[in-house]
């Protein structure tokens, strides 16, 4: 049971590492961070419609498996598996 919970505590670390280089990558809307540090690439990614699809469906299948992995750490935590 402990490899499983070391796979999941494995998989949360890199989906927010993930999640976050994904956020970031978001055209910016008023001057955020993307405009900041990344403007060549999101203005870019920005100009194509399908890329801007892409990468929001990219960020929701991500979101959700952190969501998935912290709810799987709770669990485990709560009903002390580990």
């Amino acid at each position: 049971m402990e490899i499983l919970y070391i796979t999941v505590q494995v998989i949360l670390a890199v989906t927010s590492i993930m999640l976050t280089m994904t956020i970031l990558l978001h055209r910016g809307r008023g001057g955020g961070l993307s405009d900041m540090f990344g403007g060549g690439v999101s203005s870019t990614l920005g100009s194509s419609g399908v890329a801007e699809r892409n990468l929001n469906r990219l960020t929701i299948v991500i979101a959700i498996i952190w969501v998935l992995s912290v709810v799987a750490i709770g669990l485990f935590t709560r009903f002390e598996l580990v």
